[in-house]
């Protein structure tokens, strides 16, 4: 005789010969099939904010009982749990409707199925849905995405268990961190006869900023920073309008270059934006403040030369009234002027020269007004303190004659 067929050819031989997948698989037309849905959210690969589309990776798993897939296990060798191809048995027509592409999902072709009718349909999907997202924060904007699982045949699901988070096996090494998954169950009616159900999970993402703000956000502070300083420049020294013009087109530079790295969307300009337009104002405002700051300080080359009866009046005038003198001048005058002592001392005849001769007729005045008899003259002449005086006297005279220069320059 021929050996036995293994257990598992005759439990599969035994659950498909007579199975009609085209039917739901209940012996009563009124029972109601549960199907359970659970996720898990493995990782977020991308988020188009253009297109408006997340492209996500779950674990999609579904649960239902087929009263047509039951068997004995005692009579198949113990036999509790069998994989049967997925195209063999009745599947629910469940499918998500924000599907805007069809993903690199791989392909699972088998289901397990318990003794008492439970079938388990586990399967990785590469969802790519539409989600309207909200970029105005960016990038430090949350996200908050739904998939609606629904079915196109059937019309009313059961009521849902409350759905549990878990984040282990979620991947958030990437831009977008994963917050929670909140889940939703509705019902509603298009007909009065017709009834719909829906089972919504809302994945709630949010943007890690750090890279962001140190490719975005510092450089900007950073730039505005040194147009800043710009300001301790001196305006007559010809470097500020150039420094500020730098600053200007080094900033043009680096909005071209993260033009491509801001999202583009219909929907709503950003704020960061909004922060760089401003940025960018504020730097020309301050090359024009400059250049008007610039313009004043050189505007005197560009006036006519003041008229010599104002020269007049503030240079000789008002300089007497308000004791005006140059004390650097002066000790200028007094240190050339020891040369010419030397010359004095060697000269007898300037010897004789009266101490008021040259003398300001004001320091005449403060002095008393009295002039020394010719006898003291006599007798201070060869002294060292005549000879200190005739110094001072060669240096008052080279003073009023360098005076007399400068008034004449003036008038000119």
């Amino acid at each position: 005789p021929a050996p036995p067929a293994p257990a598992l050819r005759r439990l599969a031989h035994y659950l498909l010969a007579r199975y009609q997948k085209g039917t739901r698989p209940v012996r009563d037309w009124r029972t109601t099939t549960n199907v359970a849905i659970d996720l898990m959210v493995y990782a977020i690969l991308s988020v188009d904010e253009k297109n408006q589309v997340l492209t996500t990776y779950i674990w999609y798993r579904q649960h239902w009982t087929d009263e047509f897939l039951r068997w004995d296990p005692a009579r198949f060798d113990n036999l509790t749990q069998i994989s049967l191809p997925v195209e063999s048995i009745w599947v629910p027509d469940i499918l998500i409707n924000e599907f805007v592409d069809v993903g690199k999902s791989p392909h699972v072709p088998y289901v397990y199925v318990g003794h008492h009718g439970e079938v388990q349909n586990l399967k990785p999907i590469q969802v790519m849905t539409a989600c309207s997202l909200d970029i105005y924060n960016f990038p430090f904007d949350v996200q908050n995405c739904s998939l609606t699982f629904t079915s196109w045949l059937h019309h009313s699901w059961s009521s849902p268990e409350l759905v549990k988070f878990d984040r282990s096996v979620f991947m958030n090494q990437g831009e977008w961190e994963l917050l929670y998954v909140l889940s939703r169950f509705q019902e509603f009616s298009v007909k009065s006869s017709d009834s719909y159900a829906e089972m919504k999970f809302y994945v709630v993402i949010r943007r890690r900023p750090l890279f962001y703000t140190v490719s975005l956000l510092l450089p900007s502070i950073f730039l505005m920073v040194m147009d800043i300083v710009g300001f301790y420049l001196p305006p007559n020294s010809g470097e500020r309008v150039s420094f500020k013009i730098t600053l200007l087109l080094g900033y043009s530079v680096f909005l071209i270059i993260v033009s491509d790295t801001l999202p583009a969307t219909a929907v709503g300009t950003p704020l960061i934006g909004i922060y760089f337009v401003v940025c960018m104002a504020l730097l020309v405002i301050s090359l024009t403040e400059t250049i008007l700051i610039v313009r004043l300080v050189h505007k005197q080359d560009l006036q006519p030369h003041v008229p010599d009866w104002v020269k007049r009046l503030l240079l000789e005038r008002a300089t007497s009234l308000l004791c005006i003198r140059d004390r650097t001048k002066i000790s200028q005058s007094r240190t050339q002027s020891s040369d010419i002592s030397g010359q004095v001392e060697s000269n007898d005849s300037t010897a004789k020269l009266n101490h008021y001769g040259c003398e300001d007729p004001r320091e005449r005045e403060r002095a008393g007004g009295t002039r020394p008899t010719p006898a003291l003259a006599g007798q201070a002449e060869g002294s060292p303190l005549m000879h200190g005086v005739l110094r001072e006297i060669a240096a008052i005279r080279q003073f009023l004659e360098k005076r007399e220069e400068f008034r004449d320059v003036a008038r000119e």
